[in-house]
């Protein structure tokens, strides 16, 4: 068994370390475990890392994932049909670190992880190579027991902030997360959009204002032209309906070709609008 890693070897901390240098902001794609089948989610890991990616954000299904869209919503139905758990997450990310070394934060609902026992998970995850945790369903005064087994095995925690976040919420998740914090782009579900909320500049001005950690902008992010306006106001950005999309209408012999195509273009958006368009 392999040493579990200190809170200085995240691999998040040296990415948005490395970012900063580059001059750019992170791409991470959203995968769902276990879709569209798991043979194919475990590959996809490797076509995304290979396309660019500078970080991935798996999901596991659940039965009722609330802040998801009908995209996302369809995906974790055809997992948890496809018999996905937490441990075929694990065992993808497993997979992964034979060859791969960028960050990977798993996605998840309470209830799953819950199921498999916190400290276990967490002892786990950080012997197999995750590196935090995004929960939508608990909040910052329920958090606190998970975010402690995170925190003793080298683990970033991370919150979610939304428009409706008050500035002492804001402040609050910035002190507490780990990693990055996750800025929700609209009040609403996830889901693919063709134009971002108007309001989302403002929304990450006040957020920069009160939180010094780096921050990853999801939820309706889904083209090259949204992830490039990003650039200047966040440290990253996450895309994950759009690429559910593509992989749910790509014949499957051609997933990894659109999937690869997909994620090259998304990444090569990271260093703004003027590069976008070269």
């Amino acid at each position: 068994m392999s040493a579990t890693p200190s809170h200085q070897e995240n691999r998040l901390d040296a990415t948005f370390a490395r970012l900063k240098n580059e001059g750019r902001i992170g791409f991470f794609p959203y995968l769902m475990a276990g879709f569209p089948d798991r043979e194919t989610s475990a590959r996809l890991l490797s076509v995304v890392a290979e396309a660019g990616a500078d970080g991935i954000e798996l999901g596991i299904p659940f039965s009722d994932p609330l802040a998801d869209g009908v995209t996302i919503q369809r995906a974790s139905s055809v997992a948890l049909e496809n018999g996905a758990t937490v441990t075929d997450a694990l065992d993808m990310v497993a997979e992964l670190r034979r060859h791969h070394q960028l960050p990977v934060v798993i996605m998840s609902y309470v209830n799953p992880l819950l199921a498999y026992g916190l400290e276990k998970l967490c002892q786990d995850a950080a012997r197999l190579g995750i590196d935090g945790f995004i929960v939508p369903d608990l909040s910052i005064e329920e958090a606190s027991a998970f975010q402690a087994q995170c925190a003793a095995a080298g683990l970033h925690y991370i919150y979610l902030v939304a428009p409706t976040s008050t500035d002492e919420r804001l402040q609050l998740a910035g002190a507490k997360s780990g990693g990055f914090v996750y800025c929700v782009a609209l009040v609403g579900t996830t889901g693919a959009r063709s134009d971002m909320s108007s309001d989302l500049g403002a929304f990450l001005g006040r957020v920069r204002r009160a939180i010094p950690s780096p921050l990853v902008v999801g939820f309706g992010i889904s083209t090259p032209a949204h992830v490039a306006s990003l650039h200047g106001q966040a440290d990253g950005a996450i895309v994950a309906s759009a690429l559910v999309d593509a992989i749910e209408k790509s014949p499957p012999a051609e997933v990894d070709a659109v999937v690869g195509k997909l994620v090259a273009e998304l990444r090569a958006a990271t260093r703004g609008t003027s590069a976008a368009a070269r």
